[in-house]
Protein backbone atom coordinates (compact mmCIF):
# COMPACT_ATOMS: atom_id res chain seq x y z
CA UNK A 1 0.00 0.00 0.00
CA UNK A 2 1.44 3.52 -0.86
CA UNK A 3 1.83 5.78 1.87
CA UNK A 4 -0.26 8.41 0.95
CA UNK A 5 -2.93 5.36 1.16
CA UNK A 6 -2.45 4.25 4.27
CA UNK A 7 -2.25 8.01 5.27
CA UNK A 8 -5.72 8.46 3.68
CA UNK A 9 -6.93 5.85 5.32
CA UNK A 10 -5.66 6.74 8.84
CA UNK A 11 -6.90 9.57 8.18
CA UNK A 12 -10.65 8.63 7.33
CA UNK A 13 -11.28 6.73 10.12
CA UNK A 14 -10.31 8.98 12.30
CA UNK A 15 -12.23 12.08 11.47
CA UNK A 16 -15.02 9.43 10.66
CA UNK A 17 -14.89 8.31 14.75
CA UNK A 18 -14.12 11.45 15.98
CA UNK A 19 -15.59 14.05 13.62
CA UNK A 20 -13.98 17.99 14.75
CA UNK A 21 -16.90 20.39 14.30
CA UNK A 22 -19.80 18.09 14.77
CA UNK A 23 -23.27 20.13 15.47
CA UNK A 24 -25.14 23.05 15.49
CA UNK A 25 -24.32 26.86 15.50
CA UNK A 26 -27.82 27.92 17.07
CA UNK A 27 -26.59 31.56 15.74
CA UNK A 28 -25.10 30.44 12.54
CA UNK A 29 -25.10 33.71 10.00
CA UNK A 30 -24.78 31.29 6.70
CA UNK A 31 -26.38 27.44 6.50
CA UNK A 32 -27.20 25.34 3.49
CA UNK A 33 -27.93 21.99 2.88
CA UNK A 34 -26.30 18.79 0.82
CA UNK A 35 -27.73 15.59 -0.34
CA UNK A 36 -26.02 12.41 -1.47
CA UNK A 37 -28.44 10.33 -3.54
CA UNK A 38 -26.32 7.87 -4.95
CA UNK A 39 -24.96 6.84 -1.17
CA UNK A 40 -27.27 8.85 0.87
CA UNK A 41 -25.31 11.39 2.69
CA UNK A 42 -26.89 14.23 4.19
CA UNK A 43 -25.43 17.24 5.54
CA UNK A 44 -26.02 20.46 6.55
CA UNK A 45 -23.05 23.34 7.22
CA UNK A 46 -23.48 25.69 10.08
CA UNK A 47 -21.09 29.14 9.73
CA UNK A 48 -21.12 32.33 11.44
CA UNK A 49 -19.49 34.63 8.92
CA UNK A 50 -18.83 38.33 9.77
CA UNK A 51 -17.08 41.10 7.37
CA UNK A 52 -15.80 38.18 4.89
CA UNK A 53 -14.35 35.89 7.98
CA UNK A 54 -15.55 32.51 8.68
CA UNK A 55 -15.85 33.04 12.38
CA UNK A 56 -16.85 29.44 13.11
CA UNK A 57 -18.06 26.38 10.90
CA UNK A 58 -19.58 23.38 11.88
CA UNK A 59 -21.86 20.39 9.85
CA UNK A 60 -24.45 18.25 10.91
CA UNK A 61 -25.70 14.55 9.29
CA UNK A 62 -25.24 11.22 8.28
CA UNK A 63 -23.29 9.38 5.59
CA UNK A 64 -20.55 7.29 4.46
CA UNK A 65 -16.68 7.59 6.03
CA UNK A 66 -15.56 9.24 3.46
CA UNK A 67 -18.41 11.72 3.52
CA UNK A 68 -18.44 12.37 7.47
CA UNK A 69 -14.28 12.30 7.59
CA UNK A 70 -14.53 15.24 4.48
CA UNK A 71 -17.01 17.67 6.35
CA UNK A 72 -14.89 16.82 9.49
CA UNK A 73 -11.40 18.17 7.96
CA UNK A 74 -12.55 20.49 5.64
CA UNK A 75 -14.12 22.39 8.99
CA UNK A 76 -11.01 22.31 10.50
CA UNK A 77 -9.09 23.89 7.80
CA UNK A 78 -11.70 26.48 6.64
CA UNK A 79 -12.68 27.57 10.22
CA UNK A 80 -10.89 31.40 10.79
CA UNK A 81 -10.11 31.64 7.04
CA UNK A 82 -11.68 34.56 4.97
CA UNK A 83 -14.66 33.74 2.32
CA UNK A 84 -12.13 34.46 -0.40
CA UNK A 85 -9.06 31.74 1.33
CA UNK A 86 -12.02 29.28 1.88
CA UNK A 87 -12.88 29.14 -2.11
CA UNK A 88 -9.07 28.84 -2.82
CA UNK A 89 -9.06 26.07 -0.57
CA UNK A 90 -11.83 24.29 -2.02
CA UNK A 91 -10.61 24.86 -5.85
CA UNK A 92 -7.45 22.73 -4.32
CA UNK A 93 -9.45 20.25 -2.85
CA UNK A 94 -11.70 20.03 -6.24
CA UNK A 95 -8.19 20.21 -7.85
CA UNK A 96 -6.91 16.73 -5.80
CA UNK A 97 -9.44 14.88 -6.01
CA UNK A 98 -10.07 15.00 -9.84
CA UNK A 99 -6.56 14.83 -11.06
CA UNK A 100 -5.31 12.40 -13.10
CA UNK A 101 -4.22 9.26 -10.94
CA UNK A 102 -0.09 9.63 -12.56
CA UNK A 103 -0.59 13.35 -11.54
CA UNK A 104 1.94 13.09 -8.32
CA UNK A 105 0.62 14.27 -5.34
CA UNK A 106 3.21 16.84 -3.67
CA UNK A 107 2.27 16.48 -0.03
CA UNK A 108 4.54 19.06 1.33
CA UNK A 109 2.48 21.43 -1.02
CA UNK A 110 -1.07 20.06 -0.20
CA UNK A 111 -0.16 20.40 3.61
CA UNK A 112 -3.75 18.86 5.49
CA UNK A 113 -5.10 18.65 2.03
CA UNK A 114 -2.58 15.81 0.79
CA UNK A 115 -5.16 13.09 2.42
CA UNK A 116 -7.22 13.44 -0.33
CA UNK A 117 -5.07 12.85 -3.04
CA UNK A 118 -6.55 9.16 -2.28
CA UNK A 119 -9.71 9.74 -3.32
CA UNK A 120 -8.85 9.97 -6.41
CA UNK A 121 -7.75 5.81 -6.89
CA UNK A 122 -11.65 5.66 -5.88
CA UNK A 123 -13.66 7.36 -8.64
CA UNK A 124 -16.88 6.52 -7.66
CA UNK A 125 -16.05 8.35 -4.00
CA UNK A 126 -15.38 11.59 -5.20
CA UNK A 127 -18.72 12.71 -4.92
CA UNK A 128 -19.32 11.42 -1.48
CA UNK A 129 -15.88 13.80 -0.20
CA UNK A 130 -16.97 16.67 -2.31
CA UNK A 131 -20.48 16.45 -0.74
CA UNK A 132 -19.53 18.91 2.37
CA UNK A 133 -17.34 21.29 0.02
CA UNK A 134 -19.76 22.15 -2.30
CA UNK A 135 -22.25 22.67 0.31
CA UNK A 136 -19.91 24.36 2.40
CA UNK A 137 -19.49 26.79 -0.74
CA UNK A 138 -23.20 27.30 -1.06
CA UNK A 139 -23.34 27.99 2.78
CA UNK A 140 -20.97 30.52 2.68
CA UNK A 141 -21.95 32.07 -0.45
CA UNK A 142 -25.83 31.78 0.54
CA UNK A 143 -28.13 33.94 -1.40
CA UNK A 144 -31.66 34.60 0.35
CA UNK A 145 -32.71 33.52 -2.95
CA UNK A 146 -31.82 30.28 -3.44
CA UNK A 147 -32.45 28.05 -0.85
CA UNK A 148 -32.52 24.72 -2.60
CA UNK A 149 -30.43 21.73 -1.28
CA UNK A 150 -26.91 20.89 -2.64
CA UNK A 151 -27.15 17.86 -4.60
CA UNK A 152 -24.26 15.76 -5.99
CA UNK A 153 -26.35 15.29 -9.20
CA UNK A 154 -25.85 18.65 -9.99
CA UNK A 155 -22.12 18.08 -9.53
CA UNK A 156 -19.86 18.14 -12.58
CA UNK A 157 -17.09 16.36 -11.11
CA UNK A 158 -15.15 14.32 -14.04
CA UNK A 159 -12.18 12.17 -13.31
Amino acid sequence: MSEINELYQQVILDHNKNPRNFGIIDDATNTAEGHNPLCGDQIDVYAKVESGKILEIKFKGAGCAISKASASIMTTLIVGKTVAEAKGLFDDFINIVTADLSDKCDTLELGKLAVFCGVREYPARVKCASLAWHTMMKAIQKSELDDAPVSTEDMEITI
